[in-house]
């Protein structure tokens, strides 16, 4: 049987057989970084690009209703909204035939779930984000607990997956709530998967974005400054003024407000 010693010494053999960058001196890496800083702006401009074309996505109505077990009892699709415009609804595979059933959830599911900001910034944004699966309440709340999971997570009782393009694979389904009216804004799914769990990656596939000056949105759409609006997640308050002391912070960060960059 193989030692510690003899492993981390075949570990280190295999590392040597790696054909790594070169070694450089201070001036060059610097420079080798600026190099690729600027492909990466690219990138992050792409990106953005990208969310402000999602946020002129078409929207398609759901004129379905559809019915969900919850903590308390039944609730509409409507329900889960909790009172925001905009809920953002991720296909969690937990269920009997499902692998680590009735242990735990789907293992890349059960990934995602631990990466997942804290909810009260989405929130704070006026989006609420919900899992759902077609395990019973019971044990559901049996996994929260033993993963330490906060997130409101329901229970699929009708065609819902189905409908929506989750009933074989995991998936995230963005939904706009105008009144009583609910649409269907973007679905995200496979390896855009990978990315979610900021709350960034989460505001950048709704309909109203991070809703920050800044950023290339239809007219007329919510938009405050950045960086003002965050807060400790235990502070976020509804109607609550932005604390001028923060205000000062910001203001005084020039250098960061320039997002363009």
């Amino acid at each position: 049987m193989a030692t510690g010693n003899d492993k981390g010494m075949a570990q280190r053999k295999e590392h040597k057989a790696m054909k790594t960058p070169p070694i450089v001196s201070p001036e060059e890496w610097e420079t080798a970084r600026q190099q690729l800083l600027v492909k990466e702006k690219a990138f992050t401009r792409s990106r953005d690009a990208l969310a402000a074309e999602r946020r002129r996505m078409p929207w398609l109505a759901v004129e379905k209703k559809y019915e969900f077990d919850g903590p308390k009892g039944k609730v509409s699709l409507l329900d889960m909204f909790e009172g925001r415009p905009q809920l953002i609804l991720y296909r969690a595979f937990f269920e009997p035939g499902v692998f680590g059933w009735p242990e735990h959830a789907c293992r890349g599911c059960s990934f995602g779930a631990d990466q997942m900001a804290h909810l009260a910034h989405l929130n704070a944004r006026d989006t609420t984000l919900v899992f759902a699966s077609r395990a019973p309440q019971a044990d559901i709340e049996r996994l929260k607990a033993r993963m330490g999971w906060k997130m409101p997570w329901y229970t699929i009782t009708d065609s819902f997956d189905i409908d929506f393009g989750v009933n074989e694979w995991h998936g995230h389904n963005v939904f706009f709530r105008d009144g009583e009216r609910v649409f269907r804004t973007y679905f995200i799914n496979n390896r855009g998967d990978e990315a979610m769990g900021s709350t960034w990656s989460y505001l950048d596939m709704t309909a109203l974005g991070r809703q920050e000056e800044w950023e290339d949105s239809p007219e007329g759409y919510p938009q405050t400054p950045p960086y003002k609006w965050w807060n400790w997640h235990d502070e976020y308050a509804v109607g609550a003024s932005q604390d001028p002391r923060w205000v000062k912070v910001v203001d005084n960060a020039k250098v960061t407000l320039n997002l363009k960059d």
